[in-house]
């Protein structure tokens, strides 16, 4: 009898998988989640609003798996503050949306350079017996600082492409819930994304997943909140689970 997998069933016929980096493979969504709440605030506050940003709540239903620009805009006009876009040579501030991604930016790689940023255990495992199966794997993330977070957390090795916010600049990809992303890290591991699976924290990331084609879309539920299984499957998950280390058996089934 051959030995069993070390991969769930539903992974078996996988020929290729495309992680999302922030929440997924690194544990950096509630270090961007602290930025963005620190540049937020500053805004709400200009502007009269005395409700803080949400760093659960809204950084998942508004920023999470966005650009910096497309997060900031869905946040601010979730508040009724309609910014100018600004240009991209706007100081950090709260006049525009520009002026406010700066913020958080600035805040964001603050944070980095303060203390390294560790990969989640369960993930690593993962990405291993995926190694181990042939299995080739991508990242994919809207930021750019996706190849710093990894190799800090001594997982780059682990995948054959990364696709950030540096290359969805120069290709002029769209970015979630645009599967645009996701498309380009499957064509870099030589994938049909039919056979591919994606894995994704963010509502926006499982939305990408369906119109891309993807045979499977995994959601990783880190908040466990009341509604956010639910939400994810709302969204398009096939399957959604609280750590990635659920996606390993030692049985056959």
């Amino acid at each position: 009898m051959a030995p069993a997998s070390p991969l769930v069933p539903r992974l078996r016929t996988v020929r290729a998988v495309v992680f999302d980096t922030d929440g997924v493979i690194t544990d950096s969504a509630r270090v961007h989640a602290a930025a963005w709440q620190e540049a937020f605030d500053a805004c709400l506050r200009a502007a009269g609003q005395h409700q803080p940003f949400d760093p659960v709540e809204d950084y998942r239903r508004y920023v999470d798996g966005k650009s910096r620009l497309d997060g900031a805009a869905a946040f601010l006009a979730s508040r009724g503050l309609r910014l100018p876009a600004g240009a991209p040579d706007d100081p950090r501030g709260t006049g525009t949306v520009r002026a406010v991604a700066a913020r958080k930016e600035q805040l964001f790689v603050r944070r980095l350079r303060e203390g390294g940023i560790a990969a989640w255990p369960g993930s690593v495992r993962l990405l291993y017996a995926l190694r181990a199966q042939g299995v080739p794997c991508a990242a994919v993330s809207a930021s750019r600082h996706a190849p710093e977070l990894l190799a800090g957390a001594g997982v780059r090795d682990l995948f054959q492409a990364v696709v950030d916010g540096n290359e969805a600049a120069r290709l002029r990809l769209p970015g979630k819930p645009d599967p645009a992303l996701f498309l380009e890290a499957a064509r870099r591991l030589d994938a049909v994304p039919a056979e591919a699976a994606v894995i994704e924290d963010a509502l926006a990331g499982v939305e990408a997943g369906r119109p891309g084609g993807f045979g499977l879309v995994i959601g990783v539920d880190r908040t466990t909140g009341p509604t956010t299984a639910a939400d994810l499957r709302g969204h398009g998950a096939d399957l959604v689970v609280g750590d990635l280390a659920e996606l390993l058996t030692t049985t056959e089934g």
